[in-house]
């Protein structure tokens, strides 16, 4: 019997646009109106760098890829004004003495870079001091918390980088899972300790005091985060391997596809028909599984397509194609399911809704994506060279594609092709394939928040293929992209 829930938000829930699109999300979008107002002026003070510094703490971003932001704009703001944007923290630092050569007497520019050079090796100076200071006192610190471990294994001076560059290795490894729980501990990271915990829960290799925290930290309901996940929480939430620009491609010619696969099935009369008094209305349905999908939509910010209950179908659930496509709700998950497992079912599904991942509901061979990537492209561009045979398979494709696609469609595919060229026209349709489903079980690992559960409904589905795609979820629950995912949810433990 499913347990009784309520699959409601926190108070305060803050739903963003539902949308597919990527898009610059919220939280990267704010930081760059604060620096654009920052260098208005062409010069970043001292008060105005520790002020974005916050900003970028606060709001839980990445500093390198705030680094490459800022960067850009910088270069946009330079090349615009023909100046130089001055950062007035570096220009603080102490100067070491300085003789300029002959050369650079003459030239201003070598002189400048000639006194940048000193600046910054009296600060390498400054901070190789600090770090001896930091040592001596970690020298005589005193720690007995892990008097049963191996003292060579405790002498080897490890960070949490090379830790987790372990775990993405090995996630198994329950010695280098140890190890980060408790650098997690020392350093204060309560909600990463946490996660770290349940990891080792789930592996069945964890101590007491790391099951004590399991539990102490657990929660009894479903997340409730304070704010749906925008567009740049979706970047953290895909996987590595997956090829952003490819799945833009694929975005861009999905209307057309889903339309020519509802007239081949209308056609070969394997259109499914749906019973109007299955469907139902998620406000008012009094099915779980109903409820959690409006409840997992409104915090992916997709937002949830038309349900349909079906006991006659043997899975979880399935796609219809329609306009708009549906889903049909099975056997699987209308009686006996958790609601966390209900939750990493309806985070799973609900990932290929998005444009770019929509199309491996519509084509699961590899093969044909490869025909509809190269239709994609020659629409873009019609001289892209191809063999005689790919040319055959392929140009019916695109003519079928390119009269449904809007004008601004096509030119968003031209520039795509474009930027494709740009970075050296190749990509990997079945790592990409392959990418794009572990992205879609951390979405549902992101909603359950429990490892048991994904594992529980993956077994159902194929128990073959289980431990690979639960290696891939311990992985990504080690990692910064959950820790910042969570903290840009309000999710994050303190």
């Amino acid at each position: 019997m499913t347990e009784a829930v309520s699959f409601e938000h926190q108070a305060g829930f803050e739903q963003g646009d539902l949308s597919d699109q990527v898009t610059l999300g919220k939280f990267e979008a704010h930081y760059e109106e604060i620096f654009a107002e920052v260098i208005e002026d062409g010069v970043i003070t001292v008060e105005e760098r520790e002020r974005l510094h916050k900003a970028a703490d606060a709001l839980g971003l990445d500093r390198v890829r705030l680094r490459k932001l800022e960067e850009a704009l910088q270069a946009a703001y330079e090349a615009r004004h023909q100046v130089r944007i001055r950062e007035m923290a570096d220009e603080q630092e102490p100067a070491a003495s300085l003789v300029l050569g002959a050369q650079a007497a003459a030239n201003p520019r070598i002189a400048a870079l000639e006194l940048r050079v000193a600046q910054l090796s009296a600060r390498v100076a400054e901070l190789t001091k600090e770090l001896e200071e930091a040592r001596a006192l970690v020298a005589v610190e005193v720690d007995v918390s892990t008097m049963g471990a191996s003292p060579a294994a405790e002498a080897i001076d490890e960070s949490v980088e090379e830790l987790t560059r372990r775990v993405r290795t090995d996630p198994r490894d329950a010695a280098n899972l140890h190890r980060l729980y408790r650098l997690y501990g020392r350093a204060g990271e309560i909600d990463r300790q946490w996660l770290v915990a349940q990891v080792l829960v789930y592996l069945d290799a964890a101590d007491e005091t790391e099951r004590a925290t399991y539990a102490r930290h657990r929660t009894e309901g479903l997340i409730r985060p304070a704010s749906s996940l925008a567009p740049e929480g979706w970047k953290m939430l895909f996987h590595p391997d997956e090829e952003v620009l490819t799945g833009q491609i694929f975005a861009v010619i999905v209307p057309a596809v889903l339309l020519g696969r509802i007239a081949t099935l209308r056609r070969d009369k394997a259109l499914p028909k749906l019973d109007p008094a299955a469907k139902q209305d998620p406000k008012q349905s009094t099915v779980q599984a109903v409820r959690c999908f409006a409840w997992a939509g409104a915090i992916l910010g997709i937002g949830s397509p038309p349900l349909y209950l079906d006991p006659e179908l043997p899975g979880a659930v399935e796609m219809v194609p329609g306009f708009p496509p549906s889903t049909r709700l099975g056997q699987q998950v209308l009686s006996g399911r958790s609601p966390f497992e209900l939750a990493f079912v309806a985070g799973r599904h609900l990932s290929y809704y998005r444009a770019e991942h929509f199309i491996r509901l519509l084509v699961p061979s590899i093969p044909d994506l490869e025909d509809l990537f190269l239709a994609a492209l020659s629409v873009a561009n019609a001289g892209i060279p191809l063999s005689a045979d790919m040319k055959r398979r392929v140009a019916p494709i695109a003519r079928a594609i390119e009269p449904v696609l809007e004008p601004a469609a096509i030119d968003r595919l031209r520039g795509h092709f474009l930027r494709f060229l740009e970075e050296g026209g190749r990509t990997n349709l079945q790592r990409w394939a392959t990418a794009a489903e572990r992205t879609a079980c951390r979405a549902g690992l992101l909603l359950a928040n429990d490892l048991r559960a994904a594992h529980t409904m993956l077994s159902l589905e194929n128990p073959e293929t289980v431990q690979p795609r639960m290696d891939d979820l311990l992985v990504f629950l080690t990692s910064d992209r959950c820790a910042n995912l969570r903290k840009q949810l309000g999710l994050g433990l303190r």
